[in-house]
């Protein structure tokens, strides 16, 4: 049943992030990225306010709420989960490993994507 409610809420996440930047983009232009910035705050908030509210607001099944969460809100936002990963470090105690999670991410995502830009051009 998870792959199930994964695959119904993938498809209005994306559409949504989709719909999302054209409108940013359209009201606030490309010269900075607020579009994804936007979508980044705005499913930041949304996974963590389900996360909580799915499970002791209005409880709902286990494979229901990572549908929710892993399929619409992870195909919006990605970012989503990394904040809400860096916070459960946090609360468990965990700050330095939280702060290594957060440079370690930037990095090595920056370091990636740069990576991949000079590797595409030699294939």
């Amino acid at each position: 049943m998870t792959v199930f409610w994964i695959a119904c809420f993938a498809v209005p996440g994306a559409w949504l992030r989709y719909g999302q930047n054209l409108l940013v983009q359209r009201l606030w232009g490309r010269a900075f990225p607020w579009a994804t910035l936007s979508i980044n705050v705005l499913g930041s908030f949304l996974i963590g306010f389900l996360s909580y509210t799915l499970v002791h607001g209005v409880p709902v099944s286990a494979a229901l709420r990572t549908g929710i969460i892993v399929g619409g809100i992870g195909t919006y936002t990605t970012f989503s989960t990394f904040s809400l990963e860096t916070l459960l470090l946090v609360e468990d105690g965990q700050r330095l490993r939280g702060l290594i999670y957060i440079a370690a991410s930037l990095a090595l995502g920056v370091g990636a994507v740069l990576l991949g830009a000079l590797a595409a051009p030699r294939l």
